[in-house]
Order: C-alpha cells, then sequence, then structure tokens
C-alpha cells in the first residue's frame, strides 16, 4: 500500500487536471465511479473536481479492504466530510467487490461516469471486462478507461555501473513479464487491437484519447528517490530473472543503501511517465 500512496501523491496534480477535464461535461449532481481505486488517489482528484462544481457522489470499488479503507478515509477527507453525510458536497461511497466475478451495474448500478485506472488489463478476459463497464455508465454518460501510455522512466541512461542503457532493458523485461503473466492467468484470453477498438465494440460512441504526463526531473526531491527504489525492486521482484546475470548485479547494487550507487541517494534520479486515457460515450 505504501508504494500506492508514493505514486498517488507523485501524480496528484495531474490526476486533478484529468480529473477536472472528465467532469466539466458531465450533469449537475453526477454519480462518478472509480473501479478499482486503490489507495484513492484518483478519489480525491475526482471528489475535489466535484466540490468545485456543486457536488455529486463518488462511489469507491475495490476489491481489497485495506485499500478500500485507506480511498475511502482519503476521499472524505477531501470532501469535508462528516458523521451526517448531507453535509458532505460530495457523498463518498465505498463498496467492497471484485469486478473480476461481479458486474459493475449489479454492485451499484449507473452512473454518469464510470473511471478504470490499470484495472481491466489485469482481469482473464479485457475485453468482457470493458462491457461489464460499459453496462455500468448510465445513457449519455462516459467511460474512462486508462490504459497503456510510455513506459515509465526514471534512470539515467549510463549510471556508471554496469552496462549503459539499464532502463530499455528493464521495460524489455517487464514487457516480457507482461506476457507470461497474462498467460498464467486462468481464464486468459488475448485482446486484440487497442483499446479504443474495445470501448467501439463494446457500443459506445464518440471514441477518443488522451494522455498526461507525471513529470518530476533531477535533480530529484526525496519522494521521487524512494518511488523509484520501490519501482526498481518491483522490476527485480517480477521480472528480475529475465534480465542478463549483470543487469541483475547491477539492480542489486542500485538496491543496496550501503553501495555508493544506491537509489535512493542519487541526484540524477527522476520520474517521467504519459498514461493514456481513452474516452467514450454510451448513446
Amino acid at each position: 500500500m505504501s508504494f500506492l500512496r508514493q505514486a498517488d501523491e507523485l501524480d496528484a496534480e495531474a490526476r486533478r487536471v484529468v480529473a477536472r477535464r472528465l467532469v466539466r461535461e458531465l450533469p449537475d449532481q453526477p454519480t462518478v465511479l472509480d473501479v478499482g481505486c486503490g489507495a484513492g488517489g484518483m478519489s480525491v482528484a475526482l471528489v475535489e473536481a466535484l466540490s468545485a462544481r456543486g457536488g455529486g457522489t463518488v462511489v469507491l470499488v475495490d476489491a481489497t479492504p485495506e485499500l478500500l479503507d485507506a480511498a475511502t478515509t482519503a476521499a472524505r477527507s477531501a470532501a469535508n466530510y462528516e458523521a451526517d453525510t448531507t453535509t458532505a458536497t460530495v457523498r463518498v461511497r465505498p463498496v467492497l467487490a471484485d469486478v473480476a466475478t461481479e458486474r459493475p451495474v449489479e454492485i451499484v448500478g449507473a452512473a454518469q461516469l464510470v473511471w478504470a485506472s490499470n484495472v481491466v488489463h489485469h482481469l482473464p478476459d479485457q475485453r468482457a471486462a470493458v462491457v461489464g463497464l460499459v453496462e455500468a455508465v448510465a445513457s449519455g454518460g462516459w467511460l474512462a478507461l486508462a490504459e497503456g501510455g510510455l513506459s515509465g522512466k526514471f534512470l539515467p541512461f549510463d549510471l556508471g555501473i554496469g552496462e549503459p542503457g539499464l532502463q530499455d532493458r528493464l521495460a524489455a523485461a517487464r514487457a516480457q513479464w507482461f506476457v507470461r503473466m497474462r498467460e498464467n492467468t486462468a481464464g486468459s484470453v488475448r485482446l486484440a487491437g487497442g483499446w479504443n477498438l474495445a470501448l467501439s465494440e463494446a457500443g459506445l460512441v464518440d471514441v477518443t484519447a488522451f494522455s498526461y504526463l507525471v513529470d518530476h526531473p533531477a535533480p530529484p526531491k526525496q519522494a521521487v528517490r524512494d518511488w523509484a527504489v520501490n519501482q526498481l525492486r518491483w522490476y527485480e521482484e517480477v521480472a528480475g530473472d529475465l534480465l542478463h546475470p549483470a543487469d541483475r548485479r547491477t539492480v542489486r547494487r542500485l538496491l543496496d543503501p550501503q553501495d555508493s550507487s544506491f537509489l535512493g541517494l542519487r541526484d540524477d534520479v527522476f520520474l517521467l511517465t504519459a498514461n493514456t486515457v481513452y474516452l467514450g460515450r454510451k448513446p
């Protein structure tokens, strides 16, 4: 959970911009559904965006109780939530559910905006998952699906240890891991083509997309260094066996607090990533 909170902190301003853009055309007092809300980073942005335009309801859905609790606390704090919910400009409703086995529309009903970020690619049948999300969109409402983009970068090309270009080899290993993860997912069905096609085939119209940057240049604040350490540790855990032994040794040095090359102390670490949001309207 700590890694999710780190990412939420570093992505916060970019997500505020996205949330304001998404709610701009919604009707008064809309319901917004945050599917797979995690620790609540986007939940907070959506609450703030709705508060600025008169209020509404944000429904948080996650399958992990600890994450749902954290997201609910953060979102209600952003809404100045009190025990009497009528005093809150934005109502926050948590729902513990797993969209891998439950249909969102049956769990929470219809919403004017359904947001799902990096959730669908974890589900066995991604196309069916998109259809399930579309079912939860009210007529005239929108599905915003955040998937893909450009792989995040955080390492300089030449770290001074090991062979230059480690970042690119980490990205290649991650891509191999992702293919392997999908292949090992029970009931996995390939999604051929792009996400925009999946939205159109699910019955949405006016399908488009936009991307947003998360940019924290070097020299970094400590939160970026800490994030980079955790990100590299994640790479090592999920895809370390796909790296050349020499790269694995370099990674171990970068993760060693006693090593002079430790990422947590470097001034040339940064964070730059582009996330893509696919949008479609339900007729």
